[in-house]
């Protein structure tokens, strides 16, 4: 069997030979906002991942590549990862903490909506509803998994090596997520030309999605100096990690009206146009803030000891609180990180 290092080589290898289809941030800044984010980990977090950040920061569009028509399974289950069209769940006064249960009520609505006829009924689903979020914090959760494993791999003088590839690897496909998620287009129903009402006349055109992304990126050149000139500082490191990115989704959802004002204007035909540069700018380094400060977190997290003791069996029918239809109990909330929690840096 390959080795963690060398499998994952060979993926990069592949995605070198066949052209990624811009589903998304284009590869220069999905490029760019893992590189940011990871030069800028605090020195005592996981800082070995910073010896790592060309493979991650080369990695960072490969989970388009999953979205393929020539792998149906594989499209089937990442598309919705891809995307947060918060107006479909505008329905639920909650959002659940369980990705299942967030299926499952979706399509109770699709009934609903079909039964009275409702063409709406047709796009009522997880593909066209998204998962981004549960994406993110599953992400998230391996991650705290496996930089656990590393603490106790050091502990026991074994070499992480292999470890903190995967968690590298881990880094890399959470960071495809968080980036999606700053971009205002992946984030609405109005992903690829406005749908519906339109009292603004705002453009109906497909095409206006990778006007933004990855023409206007590639048009004024952006670096890793664009983010870190914009970067906010280390956040995110209190508070439930599921309610913080939604959060973080939410006030990328503010700004859709605005790439299609800017595209209304002209201004995404100019390179020198400042409030389309601050646009990208602010968004890029938004996503690379909270990617740097979800690693960091996790890295804290993985110091203590898994809270089980306290929390029921999700699994278990008996359990307080247990959804027989999901067939789990929510996710508990995102544990209390002390601020006298200061790891050592991982080396």
């Amino acid at each position: 069997m390959l080795s963690h290092k060398l499998l994952w080589s060979a993926v990069l290898g592949a995605c070198a030979c066949v052209p990624l289809k811009a589903y998304s941030w284009g590869e220069r800044a999905h490029s760019l906002i893992d590189s940011t984010a990871i030069n800028a980990l605090p020195d005592d977090g996981p800082t070995y991942l910073k010896k790592q950040v060309s493979l991650i920061a080369d990695s960072a569009s490969v989970p388009d590549s999953w979205r393929a028509a020539s792998e149906p399974f594989s499209k089937m289950a990442e598309d919705p990862n891809h995307g947060w069209f918060r107006e479909q769940s505008a329905f639920l006064k909650t959002i659940p903490r369980s990705r299942v249960a967030f299926i499952l009520a979706l399509y109770r609505e699709h009934e609903r909506l079909e039964a009275l006829g409702s063409p709406e009924a047709k796009r009522m689903n997880v593909r066209w509803a998204g998962t981004l979020p549960y994406a993110v914090v599953e992400g998230y959760e391996h991650l705290v998994a496996d930089m656990r494993a590393i603490r106790e791999a050091q502990a026991a003088g074994h070499n992480p090596s292999a470890l903190q590839t995967d968690t590298a690897f881990i880094v890399a496909w959470m960071g495809h997520y968080v980036a999606d998620g700053s971009q205002p287009l992946h984030v609405t129903i109005h992903h690829d030309g406005w749908v519906g009402p339109n009292p603004h006349h705002y453009t109906r055109d497909h095409n206006v999605h990778g006007r933004f992304e990855s023409d206007y990126v590639e048009m004024i050149n952006l670096t890793e100096r664009d983010l870190q000139q914009h970067l906010a500082p280390l956040g995110h490191q209190s508070g439930d990690v599921f309610d913080l990115v939604l959060a973080y989704l939410a006030q990328s959802h503010r700004d859709v009206e605005t790439v299609y004002a800017l595209d209304q204007s002209g201004a995404l035909k100019d390179p020198q146009n400042k409030a389309a540069r601050h646009l990208v700018y602010e968004r890029t380094a938004a996503a690379a803030a909270m990617l740097r400060d979800l690693v960091y977190r996790a890295w804290r997290e993985s110091a203590l000891p898994p809270e089980t003791s306290a929390q029921p069996d999700p699994a278990d029918p008996e359990s307080p609180g247990y959804d027989s239809a999901s067939g789990t109990v929510p996710a508990a909330r995102s544990p209390s990180l002390p601020p006298s929690v200061r790891p050592s840096p991982a080396g």
